[in-house]
């Protein structure tokens, strides 16, 4: 078939109008409500501090930014989601840790990683190493010598199998060379009632949800698995400071985008993240969330899934947690 002006002019239309029309939207965004998915339901740190950077945003920019609750199968499902949305700029998950071990606990997944775009860590979720204050623990090396001395080694709750407090304690038993049990349990409160009965000897966990049982003397703080001493409970000295650097585990949230989304407007929300963290108001609202504000480029961030991923996929590997 012979090729017609008519036919080159609307090649040409076709592969301008998809660059055009980008600009446009890059330039005008936000243009009307943008939605923020966050992979848990609401009341918890993730959708709560979620809440407080939409603010933000929306005083910045005049425009509503709204959240989507999506819990379900260790956030897999609002990974899913988003990773399959239109990539216009107007759909964004607010990813957590078990993003980066979804793989290696689970599998094949309905969603590929490259189907998602990091575009701004936001938070530091740390965990801390606790233990019944009337226990005889009053530092780690104690609690480790306890457990090289008991044949069993130590039992460790865990607010869920595959959980970050699971992999840590997983992780802290190998470095440390010790024998230990996971114990999952169905969330903090259920960890905290095996610790105070004793049927535990410790566990990983939010402490802003520990802290009133540690205010009331109930329970003793080890250790911090934050890389540094976090602004939320600085008395702890991370792990690292006692002697176990490999032993780093925190949670953290993150802004990603479905790949495609055009760059200028990833750019754009990548500089606001940063902004917002540096805001003194939402700094300390984060930090009563239990939540230590940490911001980190869309290519950085990129680099740090990276790493937690191919680490926390060795710990998974040796301790055998992958779902059969």
């Amino acid at each position: 078939m012979p090729i017609t002006r008519r036919m080159l002019l609307a090649s040409a239309a076709a592969t301008f109008a998809t660059p055009i029309s980008t600009a446009v939207a890059a330039g005008d965004w936000p243009a009307r409500v943008v939605k923020t998915v966050s992979p848990y339901g609401a009341g918890g740190a993730n959708d709560i501090s979620l809440r407080i950077l939409n603010d933000f945003f929306e005083r910045e920019l005049k425009q509503q930014f709204i959240v989507e609750n999506k819990p379900g199968a260790g956030t897999r499902l609002a990974n899913e989601m988003v990773a399959h949305s239109q990539p216009d700029g107007y759909t964004f998950l607010y990813a957590a840790a078990p993003y980066a071990t979804a793989e290696a606990l689970f599998g094949k997944l309905n969603y590929q990683r490259s189907e998602l775009r990091p575009v701004a860590m936001a938070a530091f979720a740390p965990i801390f190493l606790i233990v019944n204050a009337k226990s005889e623990f009053k530092t780690l090396p104690e609690l480790i010598a306890y457990g090289k001395a008991k044949p069993e080694g130590l039992t460790f709750g865990s607010p869920g199998p595959g959980s970050q407090p699971h992999l840590a304690a997983e992780l802290l038993f190998k470095t440390a060379g010790v024998k230990g049990l996971n114990v999952p349990l169905r969330g903090d409160a259920a960890a905290y009632t095996e610790l105070l009965a004793g049927r535990v000897d410790a566990t990983f966990t939010a402490i802003s949800s520990a802290l009133p049982h540690i205010k009331a003397g109930n329970f003793r703080v080890l250790g911090s698995g934050s890389a540094e001493r976090s602004a939320i409970y600085p008395e702890a000295p991370t792990l690292t400071e006692l002697g176990y650097p490999q032993v780093v585990a925190t949670g953290w949230y993150g802004f990603l985008a479905p790949a495609a989304t055009p760059s200028p407007i990833v750019e754009r929300l990548q500089d606001l993240v940063l902004r917002a963290l540096g805001d003194p108001d939402v700094k300390n609202k984060l930090l009563a969330q239990g939540l230590d504000a940490h911001g980190l480029k869309g290519a950085e961030f990129a680099a740090f899934i990276d790493a937690e991923t191919a680490k926390w996929s060795r710990v998974i590997e040796d301790a055998g947690l992958r779902e059969k």
